[in-house]
């Protein structure tokens, strides 16, 4: 080895040893005949002294280096002069007196420094991703998310199960985004599928006896994309046989708790248990199926009030099977209008036609865009339900319901980051379950699976797929973090029977699903156990963990939003010859 110590390694007792150092220079300052260098590995970070008094030649080479130079260091440890000590570096009681110096590489100026945490626009750091994961927050993130998958792998080893690995080109079977499909030179006009999950393939290793599988498993989804999202991402896989919806939620939840304690013990767990809701109750509470539980601000139903007050836009939307339905803001009431003009401009992007207010001051006093249509009865009643206080805002949206719950649901996150309400320290998980089987598809006018075609539906509820279907809860559960879906999983069809049922309902024509999905069904016949899994993802996780913004900060070559890998240049065209032995021609369809 070139070294015999990482640099963020050294101690006070380590003072009097001989030791030999490599790595980057992360800063210099040149004292005259004293030259210091900071020098970094992925350990950390220790102060080295070349001096002239005690080896020329170090020093001399010391005076060319600069940042980001590769180098190789030999000296001692000694204690810093009293006084010079840096309370705020783990080496920073000692430093290395040295006697040799040899530069392994030298290094270009940086378009960006490394030093530092600065701002840098995101297209320059991905170009230069290899320099960006040089820097302290990159190298933090890139051993938390080890640790994290180096947990996973320990914990569900101890409990029995094995980690298998999946293919990556299989058969094109639609999970609700676009596949993206391999050509076969081998087989002309044919196609391959990078997988959305290996959601078949773990079903089949419950029938082959496997009883407990995971995987750290690559996904790859042709969508658009946003913060939270990547062509490529990684979740943790995992199917288990002869279970009820209890036992995965219980494991899942035993594992991402005790790894919370363990490598985030500066985080509080809201709590433990696990809070859990209906999605029904989450949709009224919150008007989302993965809510932030980290504050309040929940949606209040106020239709009571609101029918026969004289207000015609309530009235009407309450007539036409609407919903009206409020958040208080406590302690905004003192918002101004231009204030409520952009909250209401902010709901306007989710559908709502408008906002309403009622703004209580600190005397009792309101002022409201509606309140002068209602009796002092009803404003009373919209009052006590609202459990309004002086001070508080109360605002709300007239409209069908979906829109009503996605606009105020958007609006109470935006509120919670405006007063500051959704604490990164504080992480709540959360179950939701009891989920529809189906959804109702208006555009095709058919039935939709609410999670993937293979999740079972409710034991007692499997009648209703004949006569209600829309009645029917699907034995699906979500685990929410802080306001975001993190996983999701169900207890899974394993009768040939209901699968097929489940096609017919949702208008998969037999030929169809025999054509998708013949091996399922034909493996359903040979002796399946009762089966469920979940899917937590591992890029979402650690993003949370790490307090970043979007996924893109805890992957480590990751694509820029528009979905190009603007280090490598991907993707890029084919040469003509790799298109002749595909049998593909590129089409401009302009």
């Amino acid at each position: 080895m070139l070294k015999t110590h990482g640099c963020g390694d050294l101690r006070a007792e380590h003072v009097g040893r001989k030791v030999t150092l490599a790595g980057w220079v992360n800063r210099r300052r040149d004292h005259g005949g004293v030259t210091f260098l900071d020098l970094r590995d992925r350990s950390g970070l220790v102060q080295v002294v070349a001096n002239s008094e005690i080896s020329e030649a170090a020093h001399l080479a010391a005076t060319d280096v600069r940042n980001e130079w590769v180098v190789r260091v030999e000296g001692s440890v000694q204690s810093r002069p009293e006084g010079m000590q840096n309370p705020d570096l783990p080496t920073g009681e000692i430093e290395v007196m040295v006697d040799r110096l040899w530069v392994l590489n030298a290094a270009n100026t940086p378009p960006f420094p490394i030093n530092e945490e600065t701002e840098v626009d995101e297209n320059v750091r991905l170009k230069y991703r290899y320099l960006d994961l040089r820097r302290e927050g990159m190298q933090a993130n890139l051993k938390l998310r080890h640790q994290v998958v180096k947990y996973i792998r320990d914990f569900l080893d101890e409990r029995g199960f094995w980690e298998i690995e999946t293919p990556i080109l299989f058969k094109t079977t639609p999970e609700g985004a676009r596949d993206y499909l391999v050509p076969s030179r081998v087989h002309p006009g044919e196609f391959y599928a990078l997988p959305q999950s290996p959601q078949q393939l773990k079903q089949l290793l419950m029938v082959a006896g496997v009883e407990r599988y995971f995987q750290i498993a690559r996904c790859f989804r042709d969508e658009d994309q946003r913060g939270d999202r990547q062509p490529e991402f990684t979740q943790l896989d995992l199917e288990m046989s002869f279970v009820e919806r209890e036992d995965i939620m219980a494991l899942t939840e035993e594992l991402f708790t005790t790894m919370v304690e363990k490598l985030l013990p500066h985080k509080k767990l809201l709590n433990k248990p696990w809070q859990r809701l209906t999605y029904q109750e989450a949709m009224d509470r919150f008007g989302r199926d993965d809510p932030d539980i980290r504050f309040g601000l929940e949606l209040v139903d106020v239709g009571e009030a609101a029918g026969g007050s004289g207000f015609k836009v309530f009235e009407s939307v309450l007539e036409s099977g609407g919903d009206v339905r409020g958040i208080n803001a406590p302690g905004c009431g003192a918002f101004s209008r231009k204030e409520i003009d952009e909250l209401t401009e902010y709901v306007k992007q989710f559908g709502a036609k408008g906002l309403a207010y009622l703004a209580v001051d600190e005397s009792g006093e309101h002022r409201s865009s509606f309140a002068k249509f209602f009796s002092e009865e009803k404003l009373a009643q919209l009052l006590e339900i609202m459990q309004a206080e002086p001070g508080d805002l109360l605002l709300f949206v007239a409209d069908e319901p979906a829109v009503v719950n996605e606009s105020l649901g958007r609006l109470r996150l935006h509120l919670g980051d405006r007063l500051d309400l959704r604490d990164p320290s504080v992480l709540a998980f959360l179950w939701v379950i009891d989920f529809p089987f189906v959804t109702w598809n208006k555009e095709e006018a058919r039935w939709d699976p609410s999670h993937h075609l293979f999740t079972s539906p409710m034991q007692e509820d499997v009648p209703l797929l004949d006569s209600d279907p829309g009645k029917a809860r699907g034995q699906q559960y979500d685990m929410v973090l802080n306001g975001l879906e993190t996983g999701g999983g169900s207890i899974r069809i394993h009768d040939r029977a209901l699968q097929e049922k489940v096609f017919h309902l949702i208008g998969l024509e037999p030929g169809m699903a025999r054509e998708r999905f013949g091996h399922m069904l034909e493996a359903f016949e040979f002796g399946t156990p009762p089966h469920g899994g979940i899917a937590p993802g591992i890029d979402r996780l650690v993003r949370i963990f790490a307090d970043e913004d979007h996924i893109r900060e805890v992957i480590a070559f990751p694509k820029n939003q528009a979905a190009r890998d603007v280090m490598a240049g991907a993707p890029s065209p084919a040469e003509p010859r790799q298109l002749k032995e595909l049998h593909l021609k590129v089409v401009d369809t302009d």
